[in-house]
């Protein structure tokens, strides 16, 4: 008999029902005219453009298959890190997350089902909302509580570790105008964001990001806008605090990013209506004024930083004091943690190659796998800008769990010469080009079996460019 989870893994997997593809109607095949898909180094391409329910269906109907695993994957690992399924986190969270979405987000994600359905794959707008939400409402609202159902007043989370991020101008650069590199990290489980999405709206500013099928924000976040702004975060690590009031991130997000025009604009439309989800580290710049920012935003408190000459840097602890004593519990100081590890290589970094950075540097940085805490000898470590779990037992480490198959799962580079193409270049798996096989390493970590099923393999990638509008 299968062991309980791995039973409903399986029920997972037949619920993502297929169904007849539905005769198009001759708007939607004028919709699809539009819109196009191709693969690229282990990402998948995609151009959607028009109105908010015509590329909503665009995207659906010509991602459909990556959607309902994605669906698939992210309700599983719900699951298994919280013991309820994924209609219990619908029926408890989508209420309060619908009053936050504004018409235009709601009729994109509605017509992301509508194309769906069309493919022949059933869903909901209801499954499409929640799935939008997940990093807010598994990561966010679940921990504050979680109390209620275990009996306890508090609820053991795990630190909030995601991506290794830089944005630099000025005297730090070797043209001195604006280079930004980024990497995500992530459970491998959950390394399902490989869509470069050319989003052309008809109202606001054309977007090129990074984000994974199904979604109408970024998430991991990586991206650029014809208005001139590039941008990226990494995550505030063992952030608290959450309120089911006010707009979800995944809204501020894209309504930032498809309506500002500068750094100000950008940073106004992400502090409305905050509700602590998701909270990050946000390093933008704008290429019309060669000036880079910092926002940071907790649930209460916001830190803020500007700069035409310098730099910012993102490891997942907050730099404004305020944020990182009063919301989050993370020690500043303690170099067994990967934040803070990885804050001292960036500053590294920074020192040695100030001047000289470019997207060759960047490319650099961002796989650099240097451990200054235990093992300096640059090989992939779970505390290095490039992180890798699964090589180590970091037996020495009390905080890290051992060879947890978690980490780094990509890297994206842009300058300003790349931003005024609109334009990024990325790599897909490890950001060194280390592939990651997961039948071997289950057979090695057994007590890793529940992922059996949702852990794929990720062979080595090289660096590919993508640009807005382009054809395969």
């Amino acid at each position: 008999m299968l062991p309980r989870f791995l039973a409903t893994l399986a029920a997972l997997t037949l619920a993502v029902v297929s169904v007849s593809a539905a005769e198009l109607t001759a708007q939607q095949k004028a919709w699809l005219a539009k819109a196009h898909r191709h693969e690229k180094a282990g990402w998948i391409y995609l151009h959607i453009e028009g109105e908010p329910r015509e590329r909503g269906f665009q995207h659906g109907y010509l991602l459909a298959h990556e959607i309902a695993e994605g669906l698939r994957v992210t309700a599983a690992q719900w699951e298994h890190d919280s013991s309820f399924d994924w209609t219990w986190l619908k029926e408890q969270t989508n209420g309060f997350i619908a009053a936050g979405v504004d018409a235009e987000c709601r009729e994109e994600m509605e017509g992301i089902a509508e194309g769906m359905n069309a493919a022949g794959v059933a869903t909901t707008y209801a499954d499409i909302l929640a799935f939008n939400a997940s990093i807010e409402t598994t990561g966010y609202w679940w921990p504050e509580v979680a109390g209620k159902f275990s009996g306890s007043a508090t609820v053991v989370t795990v630190p909030k570790e995601m991506c290794s991020s830089f944005i630099a101008t000025g005297r730090m650069t070797k043209d001195g105008k604006i280079v930004l590199g980024h990497n995500t990290m992530s459970d491998f489980t959950l390394a399902i964001y490989n869509v470069v999405l050319d989003l052309v709206p008809a109202k606001g500013h054309r977007i090129l990001m990074q984000t994974q099928a199904g979604w109408i924000h970024s998430g991991t976040d990586f991206f650029l806008t014809d208005a001139g702004l590039v941008g990226s975060e990494t995550t505030i690590g063992n952030f608290k605090g959450f309120s089911e009031k006010g707009t979800p991130e995944f809204v501020r997000f894209r309504r930032a990013t498809q309506d500002a025009g500068s750094i100000d604009e950008w940073c106004e439309i992400m502090k409305r209506g905050n509700n602590g989800g998701y909270a990050n580290s946000w390093l933008i710049g704008d290429i019309k004024t060669n000036e880079i920012a910092r926002l940071e935003l907790g649930l209460k408190y916001v830190g803020f930083e500007r700069t035409k000459d310098g730099y910012y840097v993102g490891s997942n602890i907050a730099e404004n004091l305020k944020i990182l004593r009063l919301e989050t519990e993370t020690h500043d100081t303690d170099i067994r943690t990967s934040p803070v590890a990885r804050r001292v290589r960036w500053k590294q970094l920074m020192k040695a190659n100030a001047g000289s950075i470019d997207l060759a540097k960047a490319k650099e940085f961002e796989a650099d796998c240097t451990d200054v805490c235990f093992d300096t000898t640059g090989r992939p470590a779970a505390l290095g800008l490039n992180a890798r779990g699964d090589l180590g037992a970091q037996f020495v480490n009390p905080h890290r769990e051992p060879f947890k198959p978690a980490g780094t799962c990509d890297a994206k580079v842009v300058d300003a010469t790349m931003a005024a193409q609109m334009k990024f270049a990325g790599r897909w798996g490890s950001a060194d080009g280390l592939a990651f096989d997961a039948d071997q390493f289950l057979s090695a970590h057994p007590q890793y079996d529940w992922m059996t099923g949702l852990l794929k393999s990720r062979p080595s990638q090289p660096w590919v460019e993508f640009t807005a509008g382009e054809r395969p």
